[in-house]
């Protein structure tokens, strides 16, 4: 019965996510920008420096783990965090957080629903990338007459995997500030501050002050970029338009091993969203 009533609850929050006009744009954008930095871009610059051949392997379907991976921790880590402020926040500008909780389910109950749904969300974002990157990379070995191979199906499974919890960690600080703040905006605003100045600058900085080493080892941006580099992501050597030399994604280190970086955004992801049902079962909603 209570199975039935959660799963019931999880139909309803995923089908509110799929009418929701903001996760198809969101969605929209996500890939557009994969495509862009993975394959556009990179591949119209073919001619500007360097071997073509060696320019042109990071875009052939045997890379494609890698090169779609790149922009995840940067550019899908920010859409899903905005994703997640939307999925909370939009409740509290609508009120219908009050009608919700006032039904038979506890408020843990809906809320788990609620995070289980956006987690189920997010996994278009990781898939379809990797299917248009699939698409995009064949092209490009057709026109140029290269060889078309693929990776293992274990590499792209660990793919998916590294990047729907690193999509999940951000979508995870995306509701805790939607929570504390209750409403989107403002949400969004601290998440994209934190993202772009916290994170991003301090990480800059820390190959001039090693005195910021140690924090930024447990920052989310240094440990999602540590995940995906054993995969080749985040500017490994050869990889195109990586996000460690090009764009405002630049990272290029201190990096941590990929077991903890692992078990880190695991933690993050854990405790931030118990903080939130925590939050959300002790306040008042009004």
């Amino acid at each position: 019965m209570l199975r039935n009533e959660f799963g019931n609850l999880v139909s309803a929050e995923i089908f509110q996510l799929r009418k929701r006009v903001g996760t198809w744009v969101l969605l929209g954008i996500w890939c557009g920008l994969a495509m862009l930095f993975g394959y556009i871009v990179p591949y119209f610059g073919l001619a500007d420096e360097g071997p073509v051949s060696a320019r042109l392997a990071p875009m052939l379907p045997d890379q494609i783990v890698s090169t779609m991976l790149d922009g995840v921790p940067f550019f899908g880590g920010a859409l899903a965090l905005i994703l997640g402020v939307m999925t909370v926040g939009g409740e509290f500008g609508w009120d219908t957080f009050k009608t919700l909780f006032t039904q038979r389910p506890g408020r843990g109950t809906v809320f788990a629903a609620k995070m289980v749904a956006l987690g189920i969300a997010l996994v278009p974002f990781i898939v379809v990338m990797f299917a248009l990157g699939g698409i995009a990379s064949s092209l490009i070995a057709l026109t140029e007459d290269a060889t078309i191979s693929w990776p293992s199906v274990a590499t792209v499974v660990q793919g998916i995997g590294a990047g729907w919890l690193i999509l999940a960690t951000w979508a995870a600080i995306g509701v805790i500030l939607a929570v504390a703040t209750r409403g989107t905006s403002l949400a969004i605003g601290i998440g994209i501050l934190y993202t772009l100045v916290i994170e991003g600058l301090l990480s800059a900085l820390a190959g001039s002050f090693s005195l910021l080493e140690p924090l930024v080892d447990f920052f989310v941006r240094a440990n999602a970029y540590s995940l995906v580099k054993p995969l080749g992501g985040a500017g490994a050597a050869g990889s195109a338009g990586s996000a460690a030399t090009d764009g405002p994604g630049a990272f290029s280190g201190p990096y941590v091993d990929w077991q903890q970086a692992a078990l880190v955004l695991v933690a993050y992801l854990v405790a931030l969203l118990g903080v939130s049902t925590w939050v959300m079962r002790r306040r008042d909603v009004a």
